[in-house]
């Protein structure tokens, strides 16, 4: 089997740092692209979908659980016999939701499959990410993820719903962590380091980092407002 080359420390070293570099040049990038999404236009969605979900029929306002912000991942539904192991891959890469929620950020799934088979899968595999179905209504092919994946972003105003962001295929490659999945919203990580226009809630870092079963200041919880 092939493997690195083997060097001396010193041409180690060299090479390490032309690649963190690099590397630090591909941070400053992916912050710029993410400050030129913060300055995005959104577009509303006028369209009424109904969801379902464990406790039943929901609006898709319901999936902010009154929060400002909605990340959504489309997952391709083949039947509860044929879970989408691309999709499952990237919800068990998702971290602990209370983090998104300290920044007044929602994630949940989205599926077109019926409500029970999802919840079947949820509990198989130890998820306890909210989940609901799309059966019934043109979420998926209206948001761009037809009988494939996608990420949306969304942003809330009182009852009015907003579409921010949209990807999909490698796109989504990436996210995972809470970072990730921030850098994709209007608002951001909400820290006074970042690029932002002007208005947009920011603190200080590390503020609002905290471990994830300590309350979050602001955190509404379920509270539609």
């Amino acid at each position: 089997m092939n493997k690195p080359a083997i060097v001396p420390a010193a041409e180690w070293q060299r090479v390490m740092d032309e690649q963190l570099r690099k590397e630090k040049a591909h941070t400053k990038a992916a912050d710029a692209l993410a400050a030129r999404r913060r300055r995005m236009p959104m577009v509303e969605v006028d369209k009424a979908y109904t969801f379902t979900g464990a406790a039943g029929e929901v609006r898709l306002v319901d999936l902010f659980e009154g929060r400002r912000q909605l990340i959504t991942y489309t997952f391709m539904w083949h039947g509860v016999d044929d879970v989408c192991s691309g999709c499952a891959m990237f919800t068990d890469n998702i971290g602990h939701l209370a983090h998104l929620h300290a920044r007044d950020t929602s994630l949940a799934l989205v599926s077109r499959g019926p409500i029970a088979e999802i919840g079947s899968v949820k509990q198989r595999m130890g998820w306890s990410i909210p989940w609901y179905s799309s059966l019934g209504n043109d979420f998926n092919v209206d948001m761009g993820a037809g009988d494939g994946f996608a990420v949306n972003v969304f942003l809330r105003d009182g009852d009015a719903v907003y579409r921010t962001y949209f990807t999909t295929a490698r796109g989504v490659e990436r996210l995972g962590s809470t970072w990730t999945f921030l850098d994709l919203t209007p608002f951001g990580r909400q820290e006074t380091w970042e690029d932002s226009p002007e208005g947009w809630p920011q603190t200080a870092p590390y503020q609002w980092w905290r471990l994830h079963d300590e309350p979050a200041a602001g955190d509404v919880d379920g509270q539609v407002s």
